[in-house]
């Protein structure tokens, strides 16, 4: 029987909770921008500041997608190879530098938790499906350009692209027993790209942000002995991230 997997309940909510996000940036600001005592008041005092710093805490949801190779054709004890997501958690710290008035350059030191698995579909009858189980700690720097829109009581809309390069502490793909299963490379680069809302309080600025990370290169360690493997032409990595930045 199978388990509840709550990193494919999130991926199944997370409109929801990107729609309830936006709706609570629409709203809450004008409430709070009438007892601050005018349209940007907060924001005034952090225009002075050419350089912040600040926490970020996040929630993601990760998973691999698996291209079939030409063997995988001429195979059939494996029937169906699919990537399922798994939940994990962000903790890192902010550098923002802004260049003019629309523009942010921001380096954002972080430690990854994620959980990423790939389900093999097999034409057993003692087995119906095997799954590799995949959980890291990665150590990323992702550099970003962020444009930002006109303030407007207190708060600013953004949007958000940029690089990443994560290395996996905890990866097994050196490890003598990984012999016997599909291995990923610990290294990673990836594109993001995203968008929040930024609320300017008396002494901080609290930034909820939705954010899509794509890798660019193939993850997949090749090893010929290994029939999960050779079905595999390559794996690339997604991720969907909720992050909350604390900056001031």
């Amino acid at each position: 029987m199978h388990t509840i997997n709550f990193g494919n309940l999130f991926h199944l909510c997370r409109r929801k909770i990107v729609l309830l996000l936006l709706t609570v940036g629409a709203f809450y600001p004008d409430l709070y921008a009438q007892r601050a005592g005018g349209d940007n008041y907060n924001f005034q005092g952090f225009q002075r500041k050419s350089y912040y710093f600040g926490i970020t805490l996040g929630y993601n949801t990760s998973t691999f997608r698996p291209f079939r190779s030409k063997d995988f054709l001429m195979r059939d004890s494996i029937q169906i190879v699919e990537g399922l997501s798994g939940p994990g958690f962000n903790l890192g710290i902010v550098t923002n530098l802004k260049v003019g008035q629309y523009f942010d350059f921001r380096l954002l030191p972080t430690l990854s938790f994620a959980e990423r698995n790939i389900e093999y579909s097999l034409n057993r009858r003692d087995q119906n499906f095997t799954q590799r189980k995949v959980e890291s700690v990665f150590v990323e720097l992702p550099f970003q350009v962020r444009y930002k829109s006109e303030p407007f009581n207190d708060r600013r809309w953004f949007v958000l692209l940029g690089v990443k390069y994560g290395f996996d502490v905890a990866s097994d793909s050196r490890t003598r027993q990984a012999a016997s299963l599909v291995r990923i490379a610990p290294n990673e680069f990836s594109l993001e790209y995203g968008a929040g809302m930024q609320f300017f309080f008396p002494y901080f600025i609290f930034s909820p942000e939705i954010k899509i990370s794509h890798s660019l290169g193939n993850t997949l360690i090749y090893n010929p002995n290994l029939e999960e493997s050779t079905i595999l032409e390559k794996i690339l990595s997604r991720a969907f991230t909720i992050s909350l930045h604390f900056e001031g």
